[in-house]
């Protein structure tokens, strides 16, 4: 079933275990807070997923109210970036997929990896990923008011195909 939603953010580390599933849950949140849930597509992903999140990161988001029982690390792919306009990498290296040549908007966040990081550090990063998501999201519902031709590639593609 194609996906619905006009535009795709793709969050990554290397273990999707920490840092990409701390900004991916911050942008559901934030995303639906502002009522463009059903507008925006939030993944995750990892070059080398772990087998589990990150016990520090399940306790430090708990704490803000947001619960990663559920979530579970995944691979980021060529599949998953052909799919999306927003790609935010947190140090891993995903140049072999050569997302430019796809049309996303590509940024790197460096931010410390919280796997073996005390519960304070973890705060501090989860604090500063919650900080950069919403000004993300503030971009992200920049674009979507803005007229479908100033829109990325992939998002206009989509719409003309009418799965968008």
């Amino acid at each position: 079933m194609p996906n619905q939603a006009e535009v795709e953010v793709v969050f990554a580390c290397v273990r999707n275990a920490g840092r990409s599933q701390m900004a991916a849950a911050f942008a559901e949140r934030e995303l639906d807070r502002r009522g463009l849930g059903g507008r925006v597509a939030v993944r995750s992903g990892g070059t080398r997923p772990a087998d589990e999140i990150h016990e520090v990161v399940r306790q430090v988001m708990s704490e803000v109210g947001v619960d990663l029982s559920d979530a579970s690390p995944g691979y980021v792919d060529l599949e998953l970036l052909r799919d999306s306009e927003y790609l935010v990498t947190m140090g891993c290296t995903i140049a072999e997929f050569n997302p430019d040549s796809l049309g996303v908007d590509t940024r790197e966040w460096d931010l410390t990896d919280p796997a073996e990081a005390d519960p304070e550090t973890a705060r501090a990063v989860r604090d500063e990923l919650e900080e950069r998501v919403e000004g993300l999201v503030d971009e992200i519902e920049a674009d979507l008011a803005e007229p479908v031709e100033s829109r990325s590639l992939s998002a206009r593609i989509r719409d003309s195909l009418g799965l968008g």
